[in-house]
């Protein structure tokens, strides 16, 4: 299939890109290069027969339709996002103008598109989307697909309306769409902002690892490889006007995940002192949710897609690759933002 991939430069969106190259697809990458996308996560597969990379944003929809008229697409993997909550907090207009504003943008120009080429069967249009729009658990439970939405962040809440914009144009329009909201993301090529990173590069400098509140809160940790693995999967299989959880069945309290990248820093680069000694409690993050946890039993079930990767397995392949790709990392730590509390 040739596949249109919107923000293929960011963290997910790249490891959909070069898992649909290797399970041999085109792929047509869409990308605004705003703040932490990154080509370089794509260096590997640049000079592939079967990829582009066309510059552009998804709130501009006359260049979208000239990108689907020029390329022809079969399906649409939409990834392109404003993803950091504390940034959210910061300056929420952004995460409007870009999860709101560009998904109907993008929707639009799907739209008019699939309705040119006389409405085939064939043609998805994936949105990818986070099960943060589910709000925030108690000590039990999980979320499902019908569990009803109540998003605490601008982020979420943006990240929500994208999700009932690819509803409704689903059932006004008959758009052949599928939906599918993951947990907590971490692997290789991982933004610096993140908690994840944050750790890491913290660690390694010397400097305070912070944790927000007491680090009770709890999340479900996705290794970013297989859930690139499922998103084609659902892409492929998945049952149209369907949503799909992707979780990772890997939960954890903050504090116990920021000692296991800790543990794992003092096997794999000893310092003078053990890292977790670097752990900082820090004022916590407004409308902080407690704790969030998906059923994946639907993509288990109907699809036969589980994780792959244990969370003690995916932060081990994730620490050897911070410390091996330092000339990745280095660099971004100049970006906007980057290395400074947002969102207090």
């Amino acid at each position: 299939m040739k596949l249109l991939v919107t923000g293929g430069a960011g963290f997910i969106g790249s490891a959909v890109v070069r898992q649909a190259l290797a399970d041999g697809h085109e792929v047509v990458n869409l990308d605004a290069l705003t703040y932490a996308a990154c080509l370089e996560n794509l260096a590997l597969v640049a000079d592939h027969p079967g990829y582009a990379f066309v510059k552009a944003d998804i709130r501009d929809q006359a260049v979208l339709e000239t990108v689907f008229a020029e390329h022809a697409p079969d399906a649409v993997m939409h990834l392109a996002a404003e993803s950091h909550v504390d940034r959210s907090i910061d300056g929420p207009g952004a995460f409007i103008e870009t999860n709101v504003l560009g998904t109907y943008a993008l929707l639009q120009a799907a739209r008019g598109y699939w309705q040119d080429k006389g409405r085939p069967e064939s043609f998805r249009f994936h949105h990818i989307s986070t099960d943060e729009v589910f709000g925030s658990l108690g000590p039990e439970g999980k979320f499902t697909e019908t569990t009803p939405y109540d998003p605490r962040s601008p982020y979420s809440a943006s990240k929500a309306s994208s999700d009932h914009l690819v509803r409704a144009w689903h059932e006004t329009y008959g758009l052949p769409v599928l939906l599918t909201n993951c947990s907590n993301n971490y692997g290789p090529y991982h933004f610096p902002e993140k908690l994840i990173p944050v750790v890491i590069l913290n660690a390694l400098a010397g400097k305070p690892i912070p944790v927000y509140g007491a680090g009770e809160n709890v999340r479900d940790w996705l290794y970013v490889e297989d859930h690139a693995a499922a998103l084609l999967l659902v892409m492929q299989k998945g049952r149209v006007g369907r949503s799909y959880n992707i979780g990772g069945e890997n939960e954890a309290r903050n504090i116990d995940l920021v000692r296991m990248i800790c543990a794992l820093l003092d096997e794999m680069q000893p310092a003078n002192r053990p890292y977790s000694s670097l752990i900082s409690f820090v004022a916590d993050r407004p409308g902080h949710d407690l704790r969030y946890a998906i059923d994946p039993a639907r993509i288990r079930e109907e699809l036969g897609w589980r994780p792959s990767v244990t969370l003690e397995e995916g932060l081990r392949r994730t620490v050897r690759w911070y410390l091996d790709n330092e000339a990745w990392w280095r660099p971004l730590l100049n970006r906007d933002g980057v290395g400074r509390r947002l969102g207090a």
